[in-house]
């Protein structure tokens, strides 16, 4: 039982995927800190997660892009402890964390499968390893928004590498919310214990909006999950999300959408349609195997 490892292999490690061909980051961390943590969220926050099944479909089917709205530091936190103790979600998180309390909070968080992404640049590194984590039936966690909503001073803006990632990995996309965070510390004011609640909704895929050009399809896609995301986070329908107040910067494509209505789909449905591909896929590949085998059976008789 190792209790340091570097973080550059643990990052490239499997997590509850279906392959262990890199090796597996040891479990033993990250169900202590669900246990720890999670036990005081639950005393502190009383927090709740609805609408779980919608995640748990693609165990052991297919991995999927889970994708919230960002308002506290405490967003990530919730994201990792509603997918356990089944799954674990793998965060994307802003690489000057792991250099935090001399390089303690980077320990911490490669224990739990978190693994850097560089701000405001085209991090292929970092995509390409959560493209091969999404590929190997694992679950990657990312805030599109990049910036805690309220909390900074930055305009709030909508990073499309989302969709690049989920399509490249041939995934859907899950949005989630958490409510009440946003209440635990704001600003001059004292530390609150709201309820906290988790919310999931339903799947999306990055393939439904391939009737835009090509060149608007990641970032229509992306405003798309993330407007699902914020009206989870309201409880209100999509369509009453005002993304132009949430986005002044970003296009609004709700008048796009209200003309070309998005397919809506079912995690259960992308979920039995991820297993029926994968078996036919391994039966081709045995059938293969088979003829290759009888071939040069055949061949040597001769």
């Amino acid at each position: 039982m190792s209790l340091f490892l570097k973080y550059s292999d643990m990052w490239d490690m499997d997590l509850g995927g279906r392959d262990r061909e890199r090796g597996e980051i040891p479990h033993w961390f990250g169900n202590l800190a669900w246990i720890v943590i999670g036990g005081l969220c639950k005393l502190l926050f009383r927090y709740r997660v609805d609408n779980r099944q919608k995640l748990r479909a693609f165990q052991g089917a297919s991995g999927a892009l889970v994708i919230c709205n960002h308002t506290s530091f405490f967003d990530v936190v919730f994201m990792y402890l509603a997918a356990r103790p089944k799954q674990w979600v793998r965060l994307m998180g802003r690489d000057t964390l792991f250099g935090n309390a001399g390089g303690l909070l980077g320990q911490i968080l490669s224990r739990v499968g978190a693994f850097p992404v560089k701000r405001d640049t085209a991090d292929m590194a970092s995509i390409k390893r959560a493209v091969r984590m999404l590929k190997n039936d694992e679950l990657v966690g990312i805030l599109p928004e990049g910036t805690r909503r309220g909390k900074t001073d930055r305009v709030a803006s909508i990073h499309a590498g989302v969709s690049v990632i989920a399509r490249m990995a041939k995934v859907p996309i899950l949005p989630m919310t958490v409510r009440g965070v946003e209440k635990i510390k704001n600003k001059g004011e004292r530390v609150r214990f709201p309820k906290v609640t988790v919310d999931y909704g339903d799947p999306i895929l990055v393939s439904d909006f391939d009737f835009l050009p090509k060149e608007e399809r990641v970032e229509a896609c992306t405003w798309y999950a993330m407007r699902e995301s914020f009206a989870l986070f309201y409880r209100v329908p999509a369509e009453d999300v005002d993304m132009v107040a949430l986005f002044p910067e970003t296009r609004d494509y709700a008048p796009v959408f209200a003309e070309h209505p998005i397919p809506h789909h079912t995690s259960d449905e992308l979920a039995c349609a991820a297993r029926a591909a994968r078996a036919e896929k391994e039966a081709k590949a045995a059938a293969k195997a088979v003829g290759s085998a009888a071939k040069a059976e055949g061949v040597e008789k001769e």
